[in-house]
């Protein structure tokens, strides 16, 4: 077994000190576990405070940046957690994460919580997935 620690040049770098994914490398399969991901641009900018549809498309084109990084794609995915602080626009946020899921969504775990550390983030999402060898 081999891990490797990875932050991407496509997301914004960590806000902390933690690393956005680990990627975890077996004889069978490579596991990538990855951060929670917020609606943080390139910028370093949180996009659309309190905006939940809007910070959904960045937190998921975040995600997919990442799994990109890993030669890995949504279909890898085995399961997502879900942070949301509003559940205003809750059925906009769930069509946009339907756009990026495959048809058969791997499982998944959504929790409202009073606040995340960044202040006007209203979404968090990390992931799981595994890539068979």
């Amino acid at each position: 077994m081999r891990t490797s620690r990875m932050n991407p040049d496509t997301v914004a770098a960590p806000i902390g000190s933690y690393s956005q994914s680990v990627r975890v490398e077996t004889a069978d399969a490579t596991w990538i576990y990855m951060s929670g991901q917020i609606a943080v641009g390139l910028d370093d900018e949180l996009v659309a405070p309190n905006d939940l549809p809007a910070q959904t498309q960045q937190v998921y084109e975040n995600l997919r940046a990442v799994l990109d990084a890993h030669g890995a794609t949504f279909g890898d995915v085995v399961k997502i957690q879900t942070y949301f602080t509003t559940l205003d626009g809750l059925a906009e946020s769930r069509e946009i994460r339907a756009r990026y899921l495959p048809a058969e969504p791997p499982a998944s775990t959504a929790v409202q919580v009073v606040a995340l550390v960044v202040p006007d983030a209203v979404i968090e999402v990390d992931v799981v997935a595994v890539v068979p060898s």
